[in-house]
């Protein structure tokens, strides 16, 4: 080790980054937001898409760091789903990264700097019964990445995802403890994930220690899909 030099003389990972956080209000969202507020971020996170946005802007001047985590679900077999069902979950879930990521992209783009983490799951990659209206809007999610990772490239716009698996939120704690062990189970570490270990993730996507990444996807599911 060189001489000075100590781990707590560091920079935090995201010291006076501007990070938005969508869907930051529980669960997965809420320690994303505070995982990067603890490593120097300036969080601004919003419950739902909407002009809110518009107005971190207005707040903070620029976005650097864009997290699309909000989303819902409406699982019903595609015999029973309706098309309102369809329509909200692909919104939410699609169309909400869509109008973020263009409500910020301008900026980043001005700035040569950004850093944009989608957040999708391993239903995306793998297929679940009842979920084809949540499916679909995680896939497009991995496809909008990567499209979206080519045409911003060139400004050091880095644009990625993270497939999540079965995650320890206030949504799994719906399921019977029986349901929930046995998927438990089917996963290769043999446990569920916990929210900050989807955070960490989304930090190393957001940080420099990502430069040389983009366009790709993070398996954060404990091997559930390999």
């Amino acid at each position: 080790m060189e001489k000075g030099y100590s781990v707590e003389s560091k920079k935090p990972l995201c010291a006076a980054r501007t990070v938005l956080v969508t869907g930051a209000a529980r669960g997965i969202g809420a320690a994303i937001a505070t995982t990067f507020a603890q490593n120097g971020g300036n969080v601004a996170d919003v419950a739902y898409v909407n002009d809110m946005v518009g107005d971190a802007l207005a707040r903070f001047g620029a976005i650097d760091i864009l997290v699309n985590n909000a989303g819902i679900i409406k699982d019903k077999p595609l015999a029973f789903l309706s098309e309102g069902d369809w329509n909200d979950v692909l919104g939410v879930n699609l169309g909400g990264a869509f109008h973020c990521s263009k409500a910020v992209i301008k900026s980043m783009m001005k700035r040569n700097w950004g850093r944009i983490v989608n957040i999708s799951s391993i239903t995306a990659l793998s297929g679940r019964p009842g979920q084809t209206n949540y499916g679909a809007a995680k896939a497009g999610l991995i496809g909008f990445t990567k499209s979206l990772a080519r045409e911003v490239a060139p400004y050091n716009i880095l644009v990625n995802t993270a497939v999540v698996g079965l995650i320890d939120t206030r949504m799994t704690q719906k399921i019977s403890r029986d349901t929930l062990d046995e998927l438990a189970q089917m996963v290769p570490l043999k446990r569920t994930g916990r929210p900050e270990e989807v955070a960490n993730a989304c930090l190393f996507l957001g940080s420099e220690m990502s430069s040389y990444i983009t366009g790709t996807e993070i398996n954060v599911s404990g091997g559930a899909y390999i």
